[in-house]
């Protein structure tokens, strides 16, 4: 008998369980655990980047062992070359690179990942030849020996 238009609801068919799903089947776990997520965002890619290429410089270079390299989003002001893309602070030993800039104003010979992890490579380069006051092409000779 219906109240105010609602029905009552029959009792299962066959008997079935309600942790049965729609097809008589008990959930089911898989076998192997699932992997790790991947990296698929842009900031831990950028940071997998410019951390890869921190670790070269610091085992090439001695006078970088001391220093930090960190990540900012965006710097607090823009000097008379435009949005600088990092900032060098050589008393504290450390240099920080702007994440938004260098991803944003970097030019892409190719839109890819390989291309992408180049150009912030780059930038990590270029920031530890300002800090060093060498050219970022004497950082690491045998790194770009074969391009």
């Amino acid at each position: 008998m219906a109240l105010f238009g609602r029905s009552r609801r029959s009792a299962p068919r066959g008997g079935r369980a309600a942790r049965h799903g729609r097809h008589g089947r008990v959930g089911r776990s898989p076998v192997v655990r699932p992997p790790l997520p991947p990296i698929d965002t842009r900031i831990e890619r950028f940071d997998v980047a410019v951390g890869g290429a921190a670790e070269y410089l610091r085992g090439a270079w001695p006078e970088l062992r001391e220093v930090s390299f960190e990540i900012g989003s965006l710097p607090r002001e823009t000097d008379a070359d435009g949005i600088p893309r990092w900032k060098v602070d050589r008393t504290a030993r450390r240099i920080i690179l702007f994440r938004v800039p260098i991803e944003r104003l970097g030019r892409l010979h190719r839109v890819d990942e390989a291309q992408r992890r180049m150009m912030i490579e780059g930038e990590v380069f270029r920031a530890a030849a300002d800090y060093l006051d060498r050219d970022p092409w004497d950082l690491g000779p045998d790194r770009f020996r074969f391009f």
